[in-house]
């Protein structure tokens, strides 16, 4: 009788997954920068979003409910002028261009884009 299980059961995450180590089969997830459209990891970008109630928002953790748009947490404030000017920040958050601050969103991505201590 053999003890091995056989390739269709699960075995679990792994020693690897334990350490933090990303197992080399795992996908990343990739979203789309508003402004360049530029696909990168979803860990290289900035959420902007949409509450219920209120204006545009940077969501530095990404989990804010609400309607999302991912702008470049490197080149932010360039990607938001670029999506300004092809309006394409107000088609993905499906809003009027009124409930838009850029002014606002500019300042708060560039404290997104600080490093950490």
């Amino acid at each position: 009788m053999s003890s091995a299980v056989p390739p269709s059961v699960p075995t679990g995450a792994g020693p690897e997954a334990a350490r933090g180590v990303p197992s080399p089969d795992r996908r990343v997830p990739q979203r789309t920068c508003v402004g360049c459209r530029q696909v990168r990891a979803k860990r290289e970008l900035v959420r902007l979003v949409l509450p219920a109630e209120g204006p545009v928002q940077v969501d530095p953790t990404g989990k804010r409910s609400g309607r999302g748009a991912y702008i470049c947490r490197e080149t932010g404030r360039t990607c938001l002028d670029q999506a300004r000017k092809r309006k394409a920040l107000t088609r993905a958050l499906r809003t009027p261009p009124d409930t838009i601050d850029y002014e606002s969103l500019a300042a708060q991505l560039d404290a997104a884009a600080r490093p950490r201590r």
